[in-house]
């Protein structure tokens, strides 16, 4: 006969199953971090391996950050700032911008993981991190670095900034809010949705009524403005470049009543039902199983009490719907081609926005078990869609985006007879950005990108170095121009040529 504290048998395995759900439910930021390094781990590791070229976006940071600059010709500074010191520890490497592009996503994530923590509490909190997780934004181009994944990373501390200055009424979170938004206008200039944002919900709890908040919004517009006004300074002198780039890719195209609504609607579509869908399908999932479980007249346990924290709700809402629906109103009101990558900032936020349209309650009554489990069954299945999409999938099923662009062999095609035909070392490539960067990350030395051939968007290339030491150009045509090269049947429409430096002036860096 066994005593009633006997632990032998299964109850055991009962227990562990019992703490390990408990901490799911509630996990501790060391918990949270760790996982949120294993995840990042799993899909570096996947994308690296199952892609034959870095992403455009990593090249034009690894192009750009040979030089400091207060702009570059399509975008305000800061994302590439901010790359210098890797590269200077880990060098020009196509491993340097996958993890800072990564570091930052995950970071964006973790803090958004605390701030819902605080509001919401933390199973709410642990649902909307495994959630935004799925969201293929942030595991299918976990490896990009970008503007508009430093963009997240504002959006997320500038809510955490104006809650805190709200929760506390202290003057810092104001301060620091200012110095957010100042920082997110070098990093894109799309950081006016945020700002949009900030006055909603300052609205929203009648910040006029309170004269610290008034002073506060004040100061806070005053510090951004300050930051950004050395990148104002330095638009006209540079012809407004990365206003030019906006207007004449997307805000300047004016399309007519039928393209813009269904290009809102289209991009709409995209950030909720395509981006956002994995996240979707495991929430309602999560809530289906609450149903299920439901018997009359059964209690229901949960780990804590669903916070509800006056103003929190509104936080949620202005920084979920407003970037949600003022974007498909700058397409309607303005004809704007709207980008689908302009959504990689907010659309986190539609996670706890969608949650919030259910009764609190059902998820405090939803197993955590239950929903990891889904949530690696939705990461498993995206994985593999990766990869079967992939260049090293099935033949039927392989996309045809830049990833599968073979660069290595693109470099082997041309590099060998190029250093012939210079003599020596090739020091400048002049073409597209993303071919000619593609290729020069691959040349054992390294050559600067002379982007379309322009100096003034390429202020890291010298303007005597072609005369001292040649360059090879790489053009793209649908005939192959005069003295040019065909690159090989791989690479259709490609074409290179070198030009010969001025060896009376040949002064090559060695």
């Amino acid at each position: 006969m066994t005593s009633p504290n006997y632990t032998g048998g299964f109850a055991l395995p009962e227990r562990l199953v019992r703490v390990a759900s408990s901490r799911l439910a509630a996990p501790s930021g060391f918990l949270v971090t760790f996982s949120l390094l294993i995840f990042g781990a799993i899909w570096l590791f996947h994308l690296a391996s199952t892609s034959l070229s870095p992403p455009v976006d990593n090249i034009e940071q690894l192009n750009w950050v040979r030089s400091l600059q207060w702009g570059y010709y399509k975008h305000p500074p800061l994302p590439t700032w901010l790359l210098w010191f890797p590269v200077q520890l880990m060098g020009m490497t196509e491993w340097t911008v996958n993890l800072l592009g990564a570091a930052v996503t995950l970071a964006a994530i973790g803090l958004l993981w605390r701030l819902l923590k605080a509001l919401r509490g933390p199973k709410y909190a642990a649902l909307a991190l495994l959630s935004v997780l799925c969201i293929t934004y942030y595991n299918g181009r976990l490896n990009y670095y970008n503007h508009n994944v430093v963009l997240m990373l504002a959006v997320v501390v500038s809510a955490w900034c104006c809650w805190l200055a709200f929760e506390e009424r202290r003057m810092r979170w104001w301060l620091a809010l200012g110095v957010v938004l100042g920082l997110g206008a070098l990093v894109k200039y799309q950081i006016a949705v945020t700002v949009i944002s900030v006055l909603c919900f300052w609205l929203t709890q009648r910040g006029w009524r309170d004269p610290l908040h008034v002073r506060g919004l004040l100061i806070a517009a005053l510090i951004a403005l300050l930051i950004f006004t050395p990148h104002m300074l330095w638009l006209p002198v540079n012809d407004f470049g990365p206003v030019m780039y906006a207007v004449n890719t997307s805000l300047g195209v004016h399309l007519d009543t039928g393209e813009r609504l269904f290009n809102a609607a289209n991009w709409l579509a995209d950030q909720l039902l395509n981006r956002s869908l994995p996240a979707l399908v495991l929430l309602g999932l999560c809530a289906y199983s609450v149903s299920r479980r439901k018997k009359p007249g059964r209690a229901v346990t949960t780990l804590t009490a669903p916070l509800n924290k006056p103003g929190s709700r509104a936080l949620i809402f202005s920084w979920a719907v407003v970037p949600l629906m003022f974007m498909p109103a700058v397409g309607i009101v303005f004809g704007s081609d709207l980008q689908l990558q302009w959504g990689t900032a907010f659309v986190l936020f539609a996670v706890p926005v969608s949650m919030e349209l259910m009764p609190r309650e059902v998820w405090q009554r939803v197993s955590m078990t239950f929903a990891l489990k889904v949530f690696v069954a939705l990461q498993a299945f995206l994985l593999l869609l990766s990869f079967v999409t992939s260049p090293l999938g099935l033949e039927v099923l392989k996309d045809d985006h830049w990833r599968t662009f073979k660069s290595k062999t693109f470099a082997d095609e041309v590099a060998g007879p190029a250093r012939e035909r210079l003599g020596g070392a090739i020091r400048v490539v002049i073409g597209d950005g993303a071919i000619a960067g593609a290729l020069a990350l691959q040349l054992a030395e390294r050559p600067l990108v002379l982007i379309d051939g322009h100096f003034r968007t390429s202020p890291w290339v010298p303007e005597d170095l072609v005369s001292r030491c040649g360059a090879l150009e790489i053009i793209k045509a649908q005939q192959q121009p005069f003295d040019t090269t065909a690159v090989g049947v791989s690479f259709p429409g490609i074409y290179w040529r070198s030009i010969q430096p001025l060896w009376l002036h040949r002064a090559c860096p060695g």
